[in-house]
């Protein structure tokens, strides 16, 4: 099988226009995110986007891209047009988040595995919640698996309820997981769920992947143990730069421990 990793990369969004241009330590986040989709097992990265501007800075670090129609409703349907418009055949897709710069390619090569099975259509990956203010954010989205790994339902809301258990206690008595935005698709399923008309449970949700299992589609999910660093709005951008201070911080007590030069990775 041949696999492609897609970065979706609009310019226009609501909270930070411009995002995938914003500088972090010299180096653009769309640039970053490339990058580390390269030390992955993908065939091929390929940034999607739908400005000339991102482009442009694609090209000029050597990137791959394709330019594609602004209006598409999400990130899978701007996927699905590249994969259409890519001169070579790919087997699968990989929909790798522009917003998370420093994205484990380890978690990429687990989609890799994940979707080259003969009986997976769609993947994507959980990590168990230990923050109460996490399990209780609408913003974070929780899953629920069957016990082969196949999303069962995604919301906002905390799942499952933990009924005559008090609030306080979730936690230490339950087992949660959070959705980590990276999905995996074989093609003919990639292109066959970005022709769904959107459904009732993704309109209440705000949530795509509620609209393939309500069609009927499975996803099988993988288990991450590594926390994403994504960058949401322009005051994230200090996350950023933090975690690549900690990281040189890390590195350089690697090179006082053993004397010898650590490997960079920022």
């Amino acid at each position: 099988m041949k696999f492609v990793g897609i970065i979706p990369a609009r310019y226009a969004s609501t909270r930070f226009p411009g995002k995938p241009l914003a500088l972090i330590k010299g180096k653009t986040m769309i640039r970053r995110v490339y990058e580390q989709a390269l030390k992955s097992r993908l065939d091929a990265v390929v940034v999607a986007t739908d400005d000339v501007r991102i482009a442009d800075e694609v090209m000029d670090f050597g990137g791959r891209y394709v330019l594609t129609d602004p209006n598409h409703r999400s990130g899978t349907d701007r996927c699905r047009e590249a994969l259409d418009l890519l001169d070579d055949a790919f087997d699968a897709v990989v929909n790798i988040q522009g917003d998370e710069p420093f994205i484990d390619p380890e978690q990429i090569n687990m989609m890799v595995d994940l979707i080259g099975r003969d009986d997976t259509q769609l993947a994507s990956l959980a990590k168990r919640i230990r923050l109460e203010d996490e399990l209780f954010s609408q913003n974070t989205v929780k899953v629920v698996m069957d016990k082969e790994g196949k999303a069962l339902y995604f919301s906002r809301q905390p799942i499952p309820f933990m009924r005559n258990v008090d609030a306080t206690e979730w936690l230490a008595k339950g087992m949660f997981y959070k959705h980590v935005g990276i999905y995996a698709y074989k093609a003919e399923a990639l292109r066959k769920i970005a022709q769904m008309p959107m459904s009732e449970l993704e309109k209440s949700e705000s949530l795509e992947q509620l609209r393939w299992l309500e069609n009927g589609l499975e996803i099988r999910m993988g288990i991450t143990d590594t926390e994403n660093v994504s960058i949401d709005t322009p005051s994230d951008l200090q996350k950023a730069e933090s975690f690549i201070t900690s990281q040189i911080d890390s590195n350089s007590s690697m090179r006082s421990l053993s004397g010898a030069e650590a490997p960079q990775n920022i």
